[in-house]
């Protein structure tokens, strides 16, 4: 894809967007980490606009289907991205008993070390390769997708079982996470 293909051209549109650590590292398989990412979403949704209509956290990776109430929807990732990457980052500087610190940090400053963006580290994949969601039909296609990452992955039989996404919002429970539900054309596939 050239260079400008992966841009937020409408920033009040409904994306999915995917955020991957560098080298995919499994970052997200312990709960101090995710904690940070949840909260950060959160924080997000309550004091920057953020609409969170759909999302799955794996262990290295995370989906959202998200849009923005004042159209500031890269400033809003931007800010996602650089709070919780340093955020993260210093949970596992400080955290002794983590016994891949040294490696994920060593993984982190290659990484950083080969981006100018960059003073030290990086911690998520530069690319978030935002996709506009205007057809219905797209849409329940991401959405599944995002639902069904963890049933593919083994993780649970039931999109609905799984704790880190929004399917159970989709599934007339309640997610740990506020969503704003799309349309009723798109819901789960049986």
């Amino acid at each position: 894809m050239k260079e400008d293909g992966y841009k937020i051209r409408d920033q009040y549109a409904v994306h999915f967007i995917t955020f991957a650590t560098v080298q995919w590292v499994d970052v997200f398989s312990r709960r101090c980490y995710v904690e940070a990412v949840l909260e950060s979403l959160q924080y997000c949704i309550k004091e920057k606009g953020l609409k969170l209509h759909a999302w799955c956290i794996m262990s290295n990776h995370l989906h959202l289907i998200i849009s923005a109430e004042k159209g500031n929807l890269s400033a809003i990732i931007r800010d996602f991205k650089k709070f919780t990457s340093q955020t993260i980052l210093g949970q596992i500087e400080n955290n002794k008993e983590e016994s891949r610190r040294n490696w994920m940090l060593w993984i982190f400053k290659q990484a950083g070390s080969k981006n100018n963006r960059n003073d030290n580290y990086q911690f998520w994949q530069q690319d978030n390769q935002p996709v506009q969601l205007d057809i219905p039909e797209f849409t329940l296609t991401k959405l599944n997708y995002i639902h069904y990452n963890p049933v593919k992955a083994g993780l649970v039989e039931k999109a609905e079982d799984y704790l880190l996404s929004s399917a159970r919002d989709y599934n007339g429970g309640k997610g740990l996470l506020p969503i704003e539900h799309l349309t009723a054309a798109y819901t789960l596939k049986q």
